[in-house]
């Protein structure tokens, strides 16, 4: 069975009522992303970055996966997929995809601020800043923030080594360490690259110009078809 990898960003949700991560004023939901994205955020003011991320999660759970989500699940019929995401909603797994590794975390888990690899499922929107984890830390998001290390980028590295046919969806190409996993994509692979407006990318990718929800159907009835 040949393998699909799809690295995805904010442009496959967005058709889900869920904002980019930024907007064109540099700011995320008018918040400047140092005050709200970094380890120093949360050590300065972690009752503004708990209540910033429940109020994320609460549009998360309010979201429904949207017609792009659903197409790629529609693939594992055929091919064994996978999806590396840069996005910390879980639209993805609701949309019927089996594999899905999230490069920057997941917003309905949180983690202990001693321990990265120990985290909890967070039942509802809210985390209090009296959940406590295992050490008796204050809980904070499952979400890797800037100046933190991407722990999920080499398994996401090895996985785009692998890949027969290399997708890149809804996203700038601006951010990085994801960005580069474009390189990691085999020369003789078929790629594709849809995004409402296409980001410069090295290689041979076939590139729809479209929002997610169209590209996607197309992508996918093509490969279905083959």
């Amino acid at each position: 069975m040949k393998k699909i990898v799809v690295l995805t960003g904010a442009g496959i949700s967005a058709e889900s009522g869920l904002k980019t991560f930024r907007d064109t004023d540099g700011l995320w939901e008018g918040h400047k992303i140092e005050d709200v994205a970094t380890p120093e955020a949360w050590h300065r003011d972690p009752e503004l970055v708990q209540q910033f991320y429940n109020e994320r999660r609460k549009d998360v759970l309010a979201a429904e996966p949207n017609d792009a989500h659903k197409a790629l699940a529609k693939l594992e019929e055929k091919y064994e997929v996978h999806i590396i995401t840069q996005n910390i909603d879980n639209l993805h797994e609701r949309g019927g995809s089996s594999n899905v590794l999230h490069l920057h975390g997941v917003i309905t888990r949180s983690q202990s601020d001693a321990d990265p690899g120990l985290t909890y499922p967070i039942n509802g929107w809210e985390l209090k800043m009296t959940d406590l984890c295992a050490h008796g830390l204050p809980l904070r998001p499952h979400v890797v923030w800037f100046g933190e290390d991407v722990p999920n980028l080499r398994k996401a590295a090895a996985l785009c080594l692998q890949a027969d046919v290399f997708a890149v969806i809804g996203t700038s190409l601006n951010v990085y360490p994801a960005a580069g996993l474009t390189d990691y994509a085999p020369y003789d692979s078929v790629k594709y690259i849809i995004d409402r407006k296409i980001p410069y990318v090295s290689g041979n990718f076939k590139k729809i110009e479209a929002p997610a929800t169209a590209g996607v159907s197309q992508m996918v009835n093509e490969l279905l078809a083959f």
